[in-house]
């Protein structure tokens, strides 16, 4: 009995071994795979610092007097707020504009050379070529063409005013008007009848001129008067120099003077201040006739100082931007209209080579 006890013992412990190997051994868990890292996010390129605005403590213009110094002063006051805002998109934080008046035309040149004036407004070539040693032409004013541009003194005279046209332009003539006084009319008689003038009829004439480097005012009519005649206005038995062109037309409307010399569009500026300030009954338009005409003359200019020391190219580059953004906006328009400007081009030096030679002819026309 015990030995088949052991014989069943035997036999369970040898089945309890043999599903024991048979089972699968148990596996270990697997180790776990580090998570797949996200792209690193691209860095944004840092944002390079605007460069500052560079610093002026000031700019002082200087304007020509081509009109009353009172009416220039008021109406180019919006200009020092143009200007600076203009300038700072341009990269200069200007503290404060100045503006003057030169006493005339001369003086602003002056005041350009001796570096008084940062930058002179509306001088004629003329005078800016007698002081470019210190001053540097950068822009060239634009205007409207006129209705009449005959180089006929007769085609002027029809009582009817000059009207601006559509067409933009960079030269303009300078004409030689007769007034309401008796030797006026006189002259004015003969021009309109298409008979040429003499030297006798120029002579007898009272004149108003403008300074010596006045392009319509003096050098252009000079050169007129020379070509005709073989004489210049130092040869003019009465000639009074006026201050500016509306002291000029105030003496023509009250007879102190027979004949102006002036830029082809006065009349234009000076048609109300005809009947009203200056008290004539009848328009501008009938009362004045012009008795000479000279070619064109090339547009007024801005000009800079050369004396000042931060007056650089990059600093003339931002008044040429500035000046020309200004000129286009309305704001800006109102400003520069005083001098019957339209608008500015960029300007270089050679482009007025025409009024050296015509001041050469002068001056040796008064030696």
């Amino acid at each position: 009995m015990k030995k088949t006890i052991a014989v069943l013992l035997a036999l369970v412990f040898a089945f309890a071994a043999f599903t024991g190997c048979a089972q699968p051994a148990a596996q270990e868990p697997a180790a776990e795979e580090p998570a797949a890292e996200a792209p690193a996010a691209e860095e944004a390129p840092a944002e390079e610092a605007a460069p500052e605005n560079i610093q002026l403590e000031s700019l002082t213009l200087y304007f020509v007097p081509s009109r009353e110094p009172d009416e220039i002063v008021t109406i180019t006051e919006p200009l020092k707020e143009l200007l600076k805002t203009e300038m700072a998109n341009q990269g200069y934080d200007v503290g404060a504009v100045e503006i003057f008046v030169g006493t005339t035309y001369e003086a602003v040149g002056e005041a350009l050379a001796a570096g008084t004036a940062d930058i002179g407004f509306g001088m004629p070539g003329g005078t800016y070529v007698l002081y470019d040693d210190g001053a540097d032409v950068i822009l060239t004013s634009t205007r409207d063409g006129l209705s009449k541009d005959s180089d006929n003194a007769k085609d002027w005279n029809d009582g009817q005013p000059t009207l601006p046209s559509e067409e933009q332009a960079v030269s303009y003539r300078a004409l030689m008007i007769a007034g309401p006084s008796e030797k006026g009319q006189a002259v004015a008689a003969k021009v309109n009848a298409g008979e040429e003038l003499t030297w006798d009829d120029i002579n007898g004439l009272n004149w108003s001129v403008m300074n010596s480097s006045s392009s319509a005012g003096y050098i252009y009519p000079a050169l007129w008067m020379q070509e005709r005649y073989g004489k210049g206005i130092t040869d003019l038995a009465n000639a009074v120099q006026s201050d500016s062109y509306g002291s000029a037309f105030a003496r023509l409307a009250s007879g102190q003077v027979d004949a102006l010399m002036t830029y082809a569009d006065a009349r234009r500026d000076y048609e109300e201040k005809w009947t009203t300030e200056y008290a004539r009954t009848a328009s501008i338009w009938e009362e004045t006739n012009v008795i000479g005409v000279t070619p064109g003359i090339y547009n007024d200019t801005i000009t800079v100082s050369k004396t000042v020391p931060y007056m650089d190219d990059a600093l003339k580059a931002a008044l040429q931007e500035a000046f020309i953004n200004i000129a286009a906006t309305p704001e800006g328009q109102e400003v520069i209209a005083i001098y019957s400007h339209n608008g500015y081009q960029k300007a270089v030096s050679s482009e007025y080579d025409n009024e050296r030679a015509a001041q050469e002819l002068i001056q040796s026309l008064s030696n």
